[in-house]
């Protein structure tokens, strides 16, 4: 008969999580509560692995802009940030740092998947719901889709 795994503890499991990406304290409370035992003993370790920098809110705002900025406007990022449980200082100074950037990666995502400015009002409302759907702001939209917006300006 075969026998069952040995099961993880709670430092093995936040471990484990966090060898997979960047996750908040929030995150790994979220995700490690069924396996507090005894109660409190969850706080304790994730305590020690922040005191230990395992867990760390500035690593993990980089990891979420370095893999989705490419394809989503600052709305989306700034909703998935706050669903991490970060600090809202940390989430508004990453969003404000997208801004910055916000038409020329609108006009990038655009580029990709239309690539020609439309012909129709259809096909325009198509690629403003698009653009809208990415979490990419008004003005930056009615740039790209108007044909405003020239890639070489930045």
């Amino acid at each position: 008969m075969a026998s069952l795994p040995p099961t993880l503890s709670l430092t093995g499991r936040a471990l484990r999580l966090l060898s997979a990406r960047e996750h908040s304290r929030a995150e790994l409370e979220r995700k490690l509560a069924p396996f507090d035992e005894p109660p409190g003993a969850l706080a304790r370790v994730l305590d020690t692995l922040a005191a230990k920098d395992f867990i760390n809110e500035g690593r993990v705002v980089a990891s979420v802009l370095n893999r989705r900025s490419a394809k989503l406007g600052a709305a989306r990022i700034k909703h998935e940030l706050q669903g991490k449980g970060l600090a809202p200082e940390a989430v508004a100074q990453a969003v404000n740092d997208l801004k910055a950037s916000e038409t020329a990666r609108a006009f990038e995502v655009w580029r990709k998947k239309f690539g020609t400015a439309a012909a129709t009002p259809a096909e325009r409302a198509k690629q403003v719901r698009f653009l809208a759907s990415r979490g990419f702001g008004g003005e930056a939209i009615a740039r790209v889709v108007s044909g405003a917006f020239d890639a070489d300006e930045g």
